[in-house]
């Protein structure tokens, strides 16, 4: 029975040698799908990377783009301010030479019909020959001192600008 014994027990070393080698052959084997498993995965991360890297260059490139857009668009819209803001300067020049002048009419017509004795009548003005102009614009009466404005045109200058309400 010692040789059957031995026996068996050559055979089992074979089969634990066997069984090692196939063993040691299975972990190879794992060993290399995971390295396989591994590479794919670093190249599906690194392919991820690069679209992600892509589409960070896109999105600048697009911001960039707007941003000068809306650049330019400031630039007209100042531009449009500050054309608006002459021209209102220049209406506050004429509404202030406007004013000027409605005071001095109404100092005018205020001074006339407190002195009724110096016979200006409304209808004296519908007769034209009985006036002369002067050489500012407003008409003498040859009988007696009635001075009337004409419209002159208003000129506002830069100076004008400088005037701030």
């Amino acid at each position: 029975m010692a040789s059957s014994s031995g026996t068996c027990s050559g055979s089992s070393m074979m089969q634990n040698s066997g069984s090692e080698g196939d063993l040691q052959q299975l972990m190879d084997q794992r060993k290399r799908k995971r390295m396989i498993s591994n590479r794919e995965s670093a190249r599906r991360s690194r392919m991820r990377k690069q679209k992600h890297l892509d589409d960070l260059v896109f999105q600048v490139a697009h911001l960039r783009k707007e941003n000068s857009q809306i650049i330019t668009s400031m630039s007209i819209t100042t531009q449009h301010y500050l054309n608006v803001e002459a021209e209102n300067s220049i209406l506050r020049a004429q509404m202030a030479e406007l004013s000027h002048r409605l005071q001095s009419l109404n100092e005018i017509m205020s001074f006339l019909n407190g002195n009724n004795n110096l016979g200006f009548e409304i209808e004296d003005m519908q007769q034209p020959y009985l006036y002369e102009t002067l050489d500012d614009g407003f008409f003498m009466n040859n009988s007696c001192w009635n001075f009337v404005c004409v419209n002159k045109p208003i000129m506002a200058t830069a100076a004008a600008d400088m005037l701030q309400y």
